[in-house]
């Protein structure tokens, strides 16, 4: 109704307002006095400016009302099929592994430690975060039907967003947990108390709410002029910005250093931990001892490599610096491949701890304690 009313207000204007600009004098009488004049060039500048708004309301107005189309790989018809295939069994595998331990984790109570209470946060990302993803991705891979609603991807890049930040600042929690088991074990029960560890997972779901609140709403408020073809399999915020036909920089410059502080930082803390834990574990003097903690260390690094690198690759370049079939298979990588091979990684990391037991001196502080309390 707005819009009504502001187009209708500007019709009636329209015609005087281009009289006053082509003759003011003509238009406003010759006893008009100077200042009058000048007041009503004022008001004819007022109702340009009006106008334009006008019609970048129209063009806003039509942008929302239009549903996306996700192009994906609708331009490969066999590489769809192969995909649908591909996808849904790593789909099945997130799944089943993921909802496995999470639940292991809540009924075994050998397992209510601050290892698997972030464990079992990470397995609830990654489930959520590929569920949000992967089913509408199968069901547009399957079909001719590649649309999906505006309000629909408005509620997937949140999601994304939201999932994404906060998986990058729970692995550096996950870090931490490591290496205050390893170089601190005396002390591990007393640092790492319940009240801590639901504080740092609290921080990072914080984090991630605030990188989606920041982000989604000027990435979904750009003007598109009526484009509304995403060149992804999903509402992925660096597809919608391309589509922005006004000028992005501030947008752009906004991920970005958001992108520094929940990437790099977080990672720089990652490598900071398993690097004093790498200084600690080569003091064991048990070959098989260290053997044995560089293969758990190696497995939860795995997946903070797959993990960052895939992301860090995708938004700390330039837009234009990867071709756009290069962008759909990195992020197919790291929404539907890295979610499902972590539980068999990290589930190998910790049954590397129980076998070490028995195997190696302890690290840290005066030697002392097992290379199970550490883990």
């Amino acid at each position: 109704m707005l819009l009504a009313i502001t187009r209708a207000d500007t019709n009636l204007s329209e015609h005087w307002c281009y009289t006053v600009r082509q003759s003011p004098v003509k238009a406003l009488g010759t006893d008009w006095k100077p200042q009058e004049a000048e007041m009503f060039r004022a008001r004819t500048r007022r109702h340009e400016s009006h106008r334009h708004l006008v019609k970048i309301m129209e063009r806003d107005n039509d942008s929302y009302q239009q549903a996306f189309i996700l192009v994906g790989f609708s331009d490969r018809p066999r590489l769809e099929r192969i995909l649908f295939a591909f996808i849904l069994v790593f789909y099945i595998l997130t799944l089943v592994g993921n909802t496995a331990i999470i639940l292991l984790s809540i009924l075994d109570s050998r397992l209510h430690t601050p290892m698997y209470f972030f464990l079992g946060n990470l397995y609830f990302l990654d489930l959520c975060f590929t569920t949000s993803i992967v089913p509408q991705l199968l069901w547009n891979l399957w079909g001719p039907e590649k649309t999906i609603i505006y309000h629909g991807c408005e509620a997937q890049l949140y999601i994304y967003m939201v999932l994404g930040s906060t998986e990058c600042v729970l692995l550096a929690v996950m870090s931490y947990d490591r290496y205050v088991a390893v170089c601190r074990p005396l002390h591990y029960t007393v640092v790492m108390h319940p009240r801590l560890c639901l504080q740092l997972v609290t921080m990072a779901w914080c984090c991630g709410f605030l990188n989606s609140f920041v982000m989604c709403p000027q990435t979904m408020h750009l003007s598109r002029c009526g484009r509304h073809k995403v060149d992804r399999f999903l509402c992925e915020m660096r597809a919608l910005i391309a589509m922005s036909c006004e000028d992005t920089m501030l947008v752009e410059a906004s991920a970005f250093a958001l992108g520094v502080a929940l990437l790099l930082v977080p990672l720089s803390l990652v490598l900071t931990s398993y690097g004093m834990i790498t200084a600690a574990v080569l003091r064991v003097k048990s070959a098989a001892g260290r053997k044995k903690a560089f293969h758990t260390c190696c497995s939860h690094l795995t997946v903070v490599i797959l993990f960052y690198g895939t992301i860090i690759y995708m938004y700390l370049q330039p837009a234009n610096s990867y071709s756009q079939d290069q962008g759909k298979f990195l992020t197919l990588f790291y929404t539907t491949v890295t979610p499902s091979v972590k539980p068999p990684h990290l589930d190998s990391e910790e049954q590397g701890c129980e076998r070490s037991n028995e195997e190696a001196p302890g690290v840290g502080e005066g030697g002392q304690g097992n290379l199970k309390e550490k883990c």
